[in-house]
């Protein structure tokens, strides 16, 4: 993919709780010996490394982004954006990926997302530290799309 913007935000408080969380359940399994829960510890570690950073990327005609490694990842043509506006979400609406009254969150850190509103009227949010900078760049990148 032709870069024409390249971020990503690292999240602060998801890794330190699954991180901390983890520690908690291994010494758990120590102290009780029911060592299987070191495997639950093991999956909290995963999860954390997998939401430590949401990347995003525009370029060759699409808005991309994904969590940590990469594991998943989401695209979006950027012939079918119809918008792409600054947001500050409820804090209700927590981390990671979750429906919400506004559609489709992708977030790792912090409130500020874009809200990206596609043709057929769906709407995602995408949760970023530089939300101007990512709404006027979606929308520059679009027109030339």
């Amino acid at each position: 993919m032709e870069n024409r913007y390249h971020h990503v935000q690292r999240a602060r408080l998801i890794p330190l709780v699954l991180v901390g969380v983890a520690v908690l359940t291994s010494l758990a399994a120590g102290l009780t010996g029911y060592y299987a829960l070191l495997l639950l510890a093991l999956l909290f570690v995963a999860i954390a490394w997998i939401f430590s950073s949401l990347t995003v990327e525009i370029g060759d005609g699409e808005l991309a982004w994904h969590f940590g490694p990469g594991l998943w990842r989401y695209r979006l043509a950027l012939d079918r954006v119809e918008s792409a506006t600054p947001v500050r979400n409820a804090w209700w609406y927590g981390l990671g990926i979750k429906i919400t009254p506004h559609g489709w969150l992708f977030n790792v850190d912090g409130l500020e997302a874009v809200e990206v509103l596609d043709k057929a009227g769906r709407k995602r949010r995408i949760g970023t530290d530089e939300p101007e900078a990512l709404a006027t760049t979606i929308m520059a990148a679009k027109k030339y799309s």
